[in-house]
């Protein structure tokens, strides 16, 4: 067989035409010290901040302190998988979390891992963790409430889509029970909401599940969990992993309500992480970016312009107060950051008064905006007959002989402190709330025996859910009390009140 040198020639052309370079280029580096959740590594010069660092083992961690010699890298798994002079690769990606609608009724990690044993997330958005909040330009006014079904929420701290209102108390005063209340109220509101648990109980953040799976509202719910086991960057991580996916539902023009609990935990966390990564410490060993991590978290809840589809995000941090004390350094922080607050007193939870609300400290900046008008025509003196009460209550403890204006505030601020109580999971409809706040503050219940309050409220709920479902429907439809509807609320609380009297009597 004869070879022609033609032949030979158009063959070495075709593979020299076809040929690809296929080489693997990655940046690796060297672990030199590892301990305490902490890796540094030598060698990644052109590492990005917040990378996604892989190591041996399948263990991953985040570059949090970009040195000039060396990365300060965080890790998301056990330290002791890690040895020195172990090789290190770039990821070339910052770190991201899963997703979009696939996420709701799960409950997964704050890698978005899950931990439910419902199988894989099949998600097919990932996020950053770390993005920049919307700016000014880009928000529009808190004008939509959210409704909490807590009717002393609603009635004098009202909260609008898109406000950061934050929740603060002492330990085991009903915290996460106005959290856990407000997302069951959300059921049928198109409300997507994530609970962030931080640095909890395993055992607490199982209760949560079990209360919403119970009260059917955990198909619109993520759950984050973070254990106190875990380790101080996957808690760190866990409320960042929380607001990436609340914006997916704002940036899509849907609306989002995120549950921090709790933000101690959190700069826990934080200053632990920072200490080991050995940045300077600040006041209370705090690193002086903790301002910053915060604000940073907390500016992305936001009501979006309509150009941007007008989506929201509506954020409840929690804090946990030591000793009553608001004016310590991470509270008065995040008081700050956010739109208003609402305490929580251990002195009225011990009373019996819940939710334990205190009225003189807590306040929404923003949320009166954003009340529907029938909330606020019923519930307009509210606020204020409640103050004068607790005050004049300390007074009266040291005077036998009122006068009769002081005997009315007192007698009136105790109804309305007693219909204010409600009960764990129980939240009610505005329409509702609307009717019952009517029936206290025009003074319905002032000549009702304080023992007989709750049955009084609860019958006449019942009642004007059996008999009225009319007045409802039009308070619902119409959002405000006109002069038709106050004529029938007058009628029915009047019918009611002489009726439940008599009851009473006999």
């Amino acid at each position: 067989m004869q070879i022609r040198p033609e032949e030979i020639t158009r063959i070495i052309k075709q593979q020299i035409e076809g040929y690809e370079a296929r080489s693997d280029m990655a940046e690796v580096g060297e672990v030199i010290q590892v301990g305490d959740g902490i890796a540094r590594v030598y060698g990644l010069e052109n590492c990005m901040a917040s990378e996604l660092i892989e190591f041996p083992n399948q263990v991953f961690g985040m570059a949090l302190n970009l040195e000039e010699d060396n990365v300060g890298v965080a890790l998301f798994g056990e330290d002791k998988f890690i040895r020195e002079g172990d090789e290190v690769k770039r990821t070339g990606r910052v770190v991201e979390v899963p997703v979009g609608p696939e996420l709701l009724g799960r409950v997964v990690n704050p890698l978005g891992m899950p931990l439910d044993g419902k199988g894989p997330i099949n998600a097919k958005q990932f996020n950053p963790v770390e993005t920049k909040a919307p700016g000014v330009v880009l928000r529009q006014p808190v004008s939509e409430p959210l409704m909490t079904g807590i009717k002393a929420i609603d009635a004098m701290i009202p909260i609008g889509r898109g406000q950061r209102e934050l929740i603060l108390g002492d330990r085991q005063v009903g915290k996460t029970a106005i959290g856990v209340d407000t997302i069951i109220n959300q059921i049928g509101q198109d409300v997507a909401c994530i609970y962030v648990a931080i640095g909890q109980k395993g055992s607490t953040i199982a209760k949560v599940v079990k209360t919403l799976e119970d009260n059917g509202a955990m198909e619109h719910t993520i759950v984050i969990s973070s254990t106190a086991v875990e380790s101080a960057p996957i808690q760190f991580l866990a409320p960042f992993a929380g607001a990436a996916m609340g914006e997916y539902f704002r940036d899509s023009g849907k609306h989002a309500l995120i549950i921090y609990d709790d933000l101690t935990k959190h700069a826990w966390a934080y200053r632990q992480l920072s200490l080991l990564l050995r940045r300077p410490p600040g006041r209370e060993a705090y690193p002086g970016d903790i301002f910053n991590v915060h604000s940073r978290l907390l500016e992305r809840g936001a009501k979006v312009s309509a150009e941007l589809g007008g989506g929201s995000l509506t954020a409840l941090p929690i804090i946990e107060t030591q000793m009553g004390d608001v004016s310590a350094y991470i509270p008065t922080n995040i008081i700050s950051i956010t739109d208003g607050q609402i305490y929580l007193e251990p002195e009225l939870f011990y009373a019996g008064v819940r939710p334990a609300i205190n009225v003189g400290i807590s306040v929404s900046r923003v949320g009166g905006n954003a009340q529907f008008k029938g909330m606020r025509q019923v519930a307009g003196t509210l606020r204020l007959d409640l103050s004068q009460y607790r005050e004049l209550q300390a007074f009266a403890q040291f005077g036998s002989d009122l006068d009769k204006a002081t005997l009315r505030q007192l007698t009136r601020g105790a109804r309305l402190t007693e219909v204010l109580k409600q009960g764990q999971y129980r939240p009610m409809a505005f329409e509702e709330q609307v009717a019952l706040l009517y029936l206290a503050s025009k003074g319905y219940l002032d000549d009702i025996p304080m023992p007989e309050i709750k049955r009084c409220e609860d019958e006449f709920v019942n009642h004007i859910k059996d008999l009225h479902k009319d007045i409802l429907k039009d308070v619902l439809d119409r959002k405000k009390v006109d002069d038709d509807l106050e004529t029938r609320l007058t009628k029915v609380c009047e019918k009611f009140i002489t009726a439940f009297k008599s009851t009473i009597a006999a």
